[in-house]
């Protein structure tokens, strides 16, 4: 009884924390989303205004994040983005305004898309 209790528990735990592989890797490998959402901070206003310009800084992360477009995905619908006032709809046109030639297009992004 006390073996279901605990993998019970870490299937929770697991659930929590956003491990989506058995591996413990994630959309951002090992990094959180959370965390690489923070890397965006440049971008707050870009992901917020679809009018709004959008920095060399932010598209400097942004094409970093891009390197692997899952974890730009996760990063713009964490929780820290939501919670910052990003809008997933709007922040997901970055990666276009800043004209990154090798962005994924058509990439599915949850509901949305990589324009």
């Amino acid at each position: 009884m006390k073996y279901l209790y605990l993998v019970g528990f870490l299937l929770v735990a697991a659930g929590l924390t956003g491990i989506e592989k058995a591996d413990g890797r994630g959309a951002c490998g090992f990094s959180n989303p959370n965390m690489e959402a923070l890397k965006l901070r440049p971008c707050a206003s870009a992901a917020e205004r679809e009018d709004a310009e959008v920095s060399e800084s932010c598209c400097s992360a942004v094409e970093k994040l891009l390197r692997k477009p899952s974890c730009l995905c996760a990063a713009v619908q964490s929780s820290i983005a939501r919670n910052s006032g990003v809008n997933p709809s709007i922040a997901i046109t970055i990666p276009k305004r800043c004209a990154i030639a090798d962005r994924p297009i058509g990439y599915k992004c949850g509901d949305y898309t990589l324009p």
